[in-house]
């Protein structure tokens, strides 16, 4: 029986070329019972601990390209129900939309702000690093966790126009960034107030400096509280993030 299982998992599952194609495995999950929103699906890497990070492709490709990242700290958890209800929903249209629920699957699993190797990954990219320790460990050196070095390629490859990374416990939307139109309609969305984040005089080397340094692309950072509700985080936000990002669910 097992082995029919699999072997009736293995058939539901269309590989889809890319042009060029991707080293990352690369599959669609669609028919009865599967994700009928997702067009492709890659391992982007692996944690330190050898857990796959996922990206899931969702929307229309050729559209404006957005990618949305949460669980980069492990025990900021509640945000990943945002974009793992996108995923898994009816299929979006009017964007070519990336999730990548689970950053730091290490530290979702241990409950831990940081990786297996104790860096926060939020400091470990290669832009304004510096060397801390504490709560905000680096790394001993820019890019050094594989987790940081995963997405880097990732984003590097995609290229998308935003990058919004969901984060807890600080409720509010970053408006000192890169987009600050874009920020603002986001805060006003999500019914989060505008705020901005300074890390305490501790942000260096973090994801959305890097990539905006880096890319024409605007990142920005989005806050929730430290308990969100489900009904929050399952039904308005992603429904408000749809609409500011003009997209919209297919119709059943």
């Amino acid at each position: 029986m097992r082995r029919l299982l699999a072997a009736a998992a293995a058939a539901a599952l269309v590989v889809v070329p890319l042009a060029p194609q991707s080293a990352s495995a690369t599959a669609v999950e669609a028919g009865p019972g599967l994700r009928p929103a997702v067009v492709e699906a890659r391992t982007i890497g692996h944690s330190v601990q050898g857990r796959p990070i996922r990206a899931w492709r969702l929307g229309e490709p050729g559209k404006r390209r957005i990618v949305l990242v949460s669980t980069m700290h492990g025990d900021e958890p509640h945000t990943r129900t945002i974009l793992e209800t996108l995923r898994d929903g009816r299929p979006v249209r009017g964007v070519d939309l990336w999730v990548v629920p689970t950053y730091n699957p290490d530290g979702l699993a241990r409950g831990t702000r940081r990786n297996a190797r104790g860096v926060d990954l939020n400091r470990n990219f290669p832009h304004r690093w510096a060397d801390l320790d504490g709560s905000y460990e680096s790394g001993p050196r820019p890019g050094s966790e594989p987790e940081t070095r995963a997405v880097m390629a990732f984003l590097e490859e995609v290229r998308p126009r935003r990058v919004v990374s969901f984060h807890q416990p600080l409720h509010g939307v970053d408006t000192d960034t890169k987009d600050r139109g874009f920020a603002r309609r986001l805060a006003r969305a999500l019914r989060l107030p505008r705020t901005s984040l300074d890390c305490g005089g501790l942000c260096h080397g973090t994801m959305t400096m890097w990539f905006n340094h880096r890319f024409r692309g605007a990142a920005l950072t989005v806050e929730y509280g430290t308990r969100p509700s489900r009904h929050r985080m399952a039904v308005q936000a992603p429904r408000q993030l749809l609409g500011v990002l003009g997209a919209h669910r297919a119709r059943r």
